[in-house]
């Protein structure tokens, strides 16, 4: 039987959980089969037998989910709370606001229910050092309007172009820019989108709602790359990124040497239970957005990937202004949808195209990636074993095992 009572304990030596515990003011049901507990939380956390009157929401599944979520290391899709409800193992019901306003909150909380916590290892950095990345800003016209355009960049040679994830930044790619074996033969260049990271909204954004679309997206990447004078650059994106070098190969096929499409798929896969988006708890005065966006992807990480790294992938989402995720995911589950056809004019032998995905993604899943691989006759595809939705971020070690062999083919 899976002990709850050890979230009775999760409080104790974390100080970031102990002051947001005392904030939450809330109580919940758990519900294991047809066995029932009340998780009371504030100062302390208490858990006792039965469902008690005013619950503000029930979390329910079966005794065995609850098993496999207690594992060191769980299957896929039984990673955190919102990977179970994704995927239908775990039903919410009540206030989905509340649930949605404390979603990081809760897979700390319930995170305490796995007895052997991954190791932490933590490299001194030893003397001070200053980082190879020099950063920049590119002021441009965008479709008529003035843009301030940040971008990091290291090394020399081929020009390698990397796109971040919807509602971050350029940081995820903090560890190709500081990798000497990359730069050595690879110019590794991050922008921050505009609207995202240390890249200004443009003038009027005030009276405007973000919305990113298809042909926003290839605009700004073509410019950027224009701006900069790149000769035959790689392109490789992730997530919202992963769907842009399909598009952008589709487009400019003939500019670019390559595309990598890390989490690429023709669409992304929403998963049994939507409210979280559909209730817009990623953009409301009384959620904090960034928050929940954090706790709405912390779901799609590899549970081995480095606590370290992990949480420093989630405080980017964090960080995000209010409402750019939201219009970042109008691109990856509407404008950008490519099952329209569109991919029957890409052709890999004039832009090759290698496709990586991690096996712990539950939006662009192995599977969907699969898919496309077989529909375009990519150039090679992979599923990264010990990889989620971030692998560039979460786990920078584990990717670049097989990150490296493609860069040599297309070094090659």
């Amino acid at each position: 039987m899976t002990n709850f009572e050890r979230l009775t304990a999760a409080l104790d030596g974390n100080a970031a959980l102990q002051r947001r515990a005392a904030l939450a003011a809330l109580s919940l049901t758990v519900m294991s089969g047809e066995v029932a507990r009340t998780l009371k939380i504030g100062a302390r956390i208490a858990v006792t037998p039965g469902a008690a009157p005013g619950s503000a929401f029930s979390l329910a599944t079966t005794e065995a989910n609850w098993a496999e979520f207690a594992k060191p290391v769980p299957d896929v899709g039984f990673q955190s709370l919102v990977g179970m409800q994704r995927m239908g193992h775990l039903k919410v019901a009540g206030d989905m606001v509340a649930y949605g306003r404390n979603l990081i909150f809760l897979e700390q909380l319930f995170a305490a229910l796995r007895p052997d916590a991954l190791a932490e290892t933590v490299v001194p950095v030893g003397e001070p050092m200053i980082e190879p990345a020099i950063g920049r800003y590119l002021r441009l016209d965008l479709n008529g309007r003035p843009h301030r355009i940040y971008f990091e960049e290291a090394g020399e040679g081929i020009p390698l172009v990397c796109l971040h994830t919807a509602g971050a930044d350029g940081r995820q790619y903090r560890a190709l820019l500081n990798d000497a074996e990359i730069t050595r033969r690879f110019r590794v260049i991050v922008f921050d989108l505009p609207w995202h990271g240390k890249s200004s909204p443009p003038p009027g954004f005030e009276r405007e709602a973000y919305k990113l679309t298809t042909d926003l997206y290839v605009d700004t990447v073509m410019a950027f790359c224009r701006a900069l004078k790149l000769e035959r650059p790689v392109v490789m994106g992730c997530s919202i990124g992963g769907r842009a070098v399909l598009h952008l190969a589709l487009r400019h096929g003939d500019y670019f040497r390559a595309a990598i499409g890390l989490q690429a798929a023709t669409h992304a896969e929403a998963g049994a239970d939507t409210r979280l988006r559909d209730l817009g708890v990623l953009f409301r005065p009384d959620v904090h957005g960034q928050e929940a966006a954090a706790g709405s992807v912390a779901c799609l990480i590899s549970p081995t990937s480095p606590n370290a790294e992990r949480w420093e992938t989630l405080w980017h989402y964090m960080q995000g202004g209010p409402g750019i995720f939201m219009g970042d995911l109008n691109y990856y589950f509407a404008d950008g949808d490519l099952r329209n056809g569109l991919l029957d004019g890409l052709d890999t032998k004039k832009c090759p195209l290698h496709l990586l995905t991690g096996e712990y993604d539950l939006s662009a899943t192995p599977e969907l990636t699969a898919e496309l691989a077989k529909l375009v006759n990519a150039t090679s595809f992979q599923v990264m074993k010990g990889l989620g939705h971030f692998p560039m971020s979460e786990s920078p070690q584990q990717f670049r095992r097989y990150l490296l062999p493609v860069l040599d083919r297309i070094a090659g």
